[in-house]
């Protein structure tokens, strides 16, 4: 196994193991958003989901990882499917340390966004024996080992959403006149 699949010891086959499904959603740069998660653990799946009024895509994408996370138990031996690109880099790749080695400052020496999900979500990893991160392709036509559990956390977090907006279509609608 390579450092960058991991951000914890080896496994060993005594751990139990656990398969997390993760997907955000958001209308626009910023507005009401959702997430979703399914989770796959001692042969049965839990689905869990939640949004927020005023959010990002990113921020629901990183939010499905940490709430997923936290509800597995300690212990577990985890790989999240993730469609986000920019989570699943930070994660395999380590950015994550070069920011705290800078204090929390990006290449440019500017803040980092979302610094208390990205705190939140490596104190999540922590309660793991070992967290891999695994980059699916999102909203495929085609079929792949991974289209059913990525559209399944996509359509948890699209009703997330629209719980949100308070429409079933996920709009935010117009005030009547």
């Amino acid at each position: 196994m390579s450092e960058e699949d991991t951000n914890a010891g080896p496994a060993s086959s005594s751990n139990p193991e656990a398969h997390v499904y993760t997907d955000g959603a958001s209308t626009g740069s910023r507005g009401p958003g959702g997430y979703g998660a399914i989770i796959f653990r001692d042969g049965k799946a839990e689905e869990i989901s939640g949004g927020e009024r005023d959010t990002t895509n990113l921020r629901m994408e990183i939010t499905a990882a940490c709430v997923a996370l936290e509800t597995i138990d300690h212990g577990y031996s985890v790989t999240v499917y993730s469609d986000a690109s920019y989570l699943v880099n930070c994660m395999r790749r380590g950015w994550h340390k070069k920011w705290r080695e800078n204090g929390w400052l990006n290449h440019r020496r500017a803040p980092v966004a979302n610094r208390d999900l990205w705190e939140r979500l490596l104190k999540a990893t922590q309660r793991h024996q070992e967290v891999r991160w695994r980059k699916v392709k999102g909203h495929s036509r085609s079929a792949g080992a991974h289209k059913s559990g990525n559209d399944r956390a996509d359509e948890l977090a699209v009703t997330a959403k629209k719980r949100i907006c308070g429409k079933p279509d996920g709009s935010l609608g117009t005030p009547a006149h």
